[in-house]
C-alpha cells in the first residue's frame, strides 16, 4: 500500500508532468499521421497511387532510424528541457512545409527530413520517465502518455477532415490547409517546454524537500538494483538481448501502427461516406483503444507483470485485424479495427517499462532509443506494402490479414523471449527511502 509521502510526491509528480508531456505526443503523433488524411485529396491532386504514397509515408522511418540513438544520447547529456524543446520546433517547421509539396520527391523529402526532426522524442521521454516515475508507476504513466496517439488521431480525425473543407480559400487545397493548420501547435509547444518541464527532481521547485528526498532514495534504490544485476555500457545495448526482444516487439506495434494509422480514413472512406462522416468514423477505434490502454496499463501495474499481458494484448491485436480482414467493405470492420487498436495502444504500457529493468544512465537513453529505432523500421515497411496489396487486389483485406500477421508475432516473441527482472521488486524501495 502506497505511504502518505509517495501518494503526495507522485501525485504532484504526475499532474506536473503527465499532462503536459501527453499533449506534446499529441501534438507529434497528429503532424505525424495527418498524411492519412490529406490523403483522402491530395493523393489525386498530386498523382500518387497507393503504393507510391505507402512508400513515402514510409521514408520518415528511414530518417528517424539515422538519429535516433544519437539524439537520446544527446538527451542524456544536455538534459530532456533544451532538447525536447529544439526536436518539437523543427518538426513544427517541417511539418508546414508539407503544404508546397509538388509530387513524389518533394513529398518522399519532406517524409525524410521530418523523420530527422522528430527523432529522439519518443525514446526521449520514456528515458526522461525513468528520472521521474518509480517502476512500479510506469506502466501507468507510460499508457496515460502514449494514450496520445489514439486521442490525437480520435480528435485529429474530424479536425482534419474538416479542414479538408476549405479546399479553394485564399486559392489553396483543402489538404494545404490542413498542414498548415496543425503545424504551428508544435513550434509553440516546443518554446513552451523550455518553461515548464523540469530535468532531474533534485531541480524541481515544485516539490517540497522531503519529497525530493523520497523520489531520489527510491530511484537510486533502483539504479542499485538495476546495477547488481549487472552494469550494462551504451555499446553493449547494441546487443542486449532483452533491448533486441524489446526491439523486435516494436517491429511489430509499429509495423500495425503505422500501416492502420496511414490507411485507416481510406478503409473507411470506401464505405461510401463523405470526408466529414469517414473522419468521424475514423475516431471510434481511436477512442476505444484511449480505454484499452489506460486500463490495461492499470491493470499491468497492479500485477506488477508485464510478459504475460504483453503477450495478450499483441494477441488481441491480430484477432482484431483478422476480424476486420475477414469484415472489409461493411461496418463490422470498424469493430474488427476496434479491437485491433486496443491490443495495439495497449500493448505499449506493457513493453516499454522492461529496457528500465536491465539499464540505467547513458545507457537506458541509448536502449530504448536503439529499441525504438530498429523497432520503427517496420512503418517503413507496412504502409507501402499495404499500399501494393490495394493497387493490385483493388480491397485493403489482404493488408488488414499483413497487420494480424505482425500482431501475431509480438505476442510470440513476447511469449518466448521476454524476461522479467529484479528490478521489478522496486517497491520495496518505498520503505528503503522512507
Amino acid at each position: 500500500m502506497a505511504t502518505p509521502i509517495e501518494r503526495q510526491t507522485m501525485r504532484k509528480v504526475y499532474l506536473r508532468i503527465l499532462p503536459f508531456t501527453f499533449v506534446l505526443y499529441l501534438i507529434c503523433y497528429l503532424d505525424r499521421v495527418n498524411i492519412g488524411f490529406a490523403a483522402l485529396t491530395m493523393n489525386r491532386d498530386l498523382g500518387l497511387s497507393s503504393y507510391v504514397f505507402g512508400l513515402g509515408a514510409g521514408a520518415f522511418f528511414w530518417g528517424y532510424f539515422l538519429l535516433e540513438v544519437p539524439s537520446n544520447l544527446i538527451l542524456e547529456r544536455v538534459g530532456a528541457r533544451r532538447w525536447i524543446a529544439r526536436i518539437m520546433i523543427t518538426w513544427g517547421i517541417v511539418s508546414g512545409c508539407f503544404a508546397f509539396v509538388q509530387g513524389p520527391i518533394s513529398f518522399f523529402t519532406l517524409r525524410f527530413l521530418l523523420g530527422l526532426a522528430e527523432a529522439g522524442f519518443f525514446p526521449g521521454i520514456i528515458f526522461y520517465f525513468t528520472y521521474w516515475f518509480p517502476p512500479f508507476h510506469r506502466a501507468r504513466v507510460v499508457a496515460g502518455f502514449m494514450a496520445a496517439i489514439p486521442v490525437s488521431i480520435g480528435i485529429g480525425a474530424p479536425i482534419s477532415t474538416a479542414l479538408l473543407e476549405l479546399n479553394g480559400v485564399f486559392g489553396l487545397a483543402g489538404w494545404k490547409w490542413l498542414f498548415l493548420a496543425e503545424a504551428p501547435p508544435a513550434v509553440i509547444m516546443g518554446i513552451a517546454v523550455l518553461f515548464w518541464m523540469t530535468d532531474r527532481p533534485a531541480e524541481a521547485s515544485w516539490l517540497e524537500p522531503e519529497e525530493k528526498r523520497w523520489l531520489t532514495a527510491v530511484m537510486d534504490q533502483e539504479r542499485r538494483i538495476v546495477e547488481q544485476i549487472g552494469r550494462v555500457s551504451v555499446l553493449r545495448t547494441l546487443v542486449n538481448p532483452q533491448v533486441l526482444t524489446v526491439a523486435a516487439i516494436h517491429f511489430a506495434q509499429a509495423g500495425v501502427a503505422v500501416g492502420i494509422a496511414v490507411f485507416t480514413a481510406l478503409i473507411i472512406k470506401q464505405l461510401g461516406l463523405s470526408n466529414m462522416q469517414t473522419g468521424l468514423l475514423t475516431a471510434v477505434p481511436y477512442v476505444l483503444g484511449t480505454v484499452g490502454i489506460l486500463v490495461w496499463g492499470y491493470i499491468s501495474d497492479r500485477m506488477n507483470e508485464r510478459r504475460w499481458n504483453l503477450a495478450a494484448s499483441c494477441f488481441c491485436m491480430a484477432i482484431g485485424f483478422t476480424a476486420a480482414g475477414l469484415t472489409v467493405g461493411t461496418y463490422w470492420s470498424i469493430a474488427g479495427i476496434s479491437l485491433g487498436v486496443i491490443g495495439l495502444y495497449a500493448s505499449n504500457g506493457h513493453l516499454w517499462p522492461l529496457p528500465s529493468m536491465v539499464l540505467t544512465g547513458a545507457a537506458a537513453a541509448s536502449g530504448i532509443a536503439w529499441a525504438n529505432s530498429l523497432g520503427i523500421l517496420a512503418g517503413s515497411i507496412t504502409p507501402p506494402a499495404i499500399g501494393w496489396i490495394k493497387d493490385v487486389t483493388g480491397s485493403f483485406q489482404g493488408g488488414l490479414y499483413l497487420l494480424a500477421a505482425w500482431g501475431l508475432m509480438g505476442a510470440i516473441i513476447a511469449a518466448v523471449c521476454v524476461r522479467e527482472t529484479a528490478a521489478k521488486l522496486a517497491p520495496d524501495a518505498v520503505e528503503a527511502a522512507e
